[in-house]
């Protein structure tokens, strides 16, 4: 449960960022490099600063 409600949100910020960079600013385009390279880091370390958060919101695994 965990893992798909982290793509959700990761998806979500991606999208998010990437409609404010194309209409309001360019400047969104690095919230998407940052997802990026979290993810990026995410699968080599097998650390997750969003599992830690829902972690402890008592959300299942």
């Amino acid at each position: 449960m965990r893992e798909r409600i982290i793509r959700a949100i990761a998806g979500t910020f991606i999208l998010t960022s990437l409609v404010l960079g194309i209409w309001v600013d360019q400047n969104w385009f690095w919230l998407t490099g940052f997802v990026g390279v979290n993810l990026l880091q995410s699968s080599m370390t097998r650390w997750c600063l969003m599992d830690d958060v829902l972690k402890k919101l008592n959300v299942e695994k």
